[in-house]
């Protein structure tokens, strides 16, 4: 079995933090680079698909699906599944400036893992429906009419929490990891054991509690 990651392209709100405040996060378009940047990831998605069909389980925001067709796999995705479990880290409706940046302070010193942002999530919540999530996935994948390649088209905390969760990573090695870029991707394979993954995220410390991505 085998799972791609894959981040979105570079989207307004990477470039425009304000404009969380007059668009709601889920319809958040990508850049002309980031249109640029999946065009690009088409080719790299393709080798790696090696002409085998996968299923594609794609986060049902404008930016995610907008970066799925943006790869142009025609019928390389087999099925298409829009999976709200695979969205962003929810932080409530449209985004007051002033408060937005007094919570980024809060979350950074109370840890990003366990600090639940006003009417929104904390990391820990978005680490549960992605174990439910996850869970579905691998009874999936054993299933015979099932590929044995899905591709997951999502968000940069989602990407981190969803490896946290299926590598057991603890919790300061999350909080000690960056997330990919824009349309940066993994690639994590099952030996009929256990998980591997292809390479390590950026790392902006080492875990304080000693523990390493493999």
């Amino acid at each position: 079995m085998r799972i791609i990651l894959l981040r979105h392209g570079q989207s307004l709100g990477n470039v425009d933090e304000l404009a969380y405040c007059r668009i709601p996060d889920h319809a958040l378009p990508l850049t002309r680079r980031g249109e640029r940047e999946a065009a690009a990831a088409g080719p790299r998605i393709k080798t790696l698909l090696d002409g085998t069909p996968a299923a594609v389980y794609v986060s049902p925001y404008v930016r995610t699906r907008s970066t799925l067709r943006g790869l142009a796999l025609g019928p390389l995705a087999e099925r298409v599944v829009a999976e709200p479990r695979l969205r962003e880290q929810d932080w409530g409706n449209l985004q007051d400036p002033v408060q937005q940046e007094v919570l980024k302070h809060q979350r950074h010193a109370f840890g990003h893992f366990f600090f639940r942002l006003p009417n929104g999530e904390s990391g820990a919540d978005v680490d549960d429906r992605l174990a439910a999530f996850l869970g579905e996935l691998e009874n999936r994948m054993r299933q015979p009419d099932h590929p044995r390649t899905a591709l997951v088209v999502s968000h940069g905390l989602t990407i981190r929490l969803l490896c946290r969760r299926l590598f057991g990573w603890s919790i300061e090695l999350f909080e000690s990891l960056s997330n990919l870029n824009t349309c940066e991707d993994r690639v994590l394979t099952h030996d009929g054991t256990r998980w591997h993954i292809d390479r390590p995220f950026p790392q902006w410390r080492d875990s304080p509690d000693g523990e390493t991505q493999y």
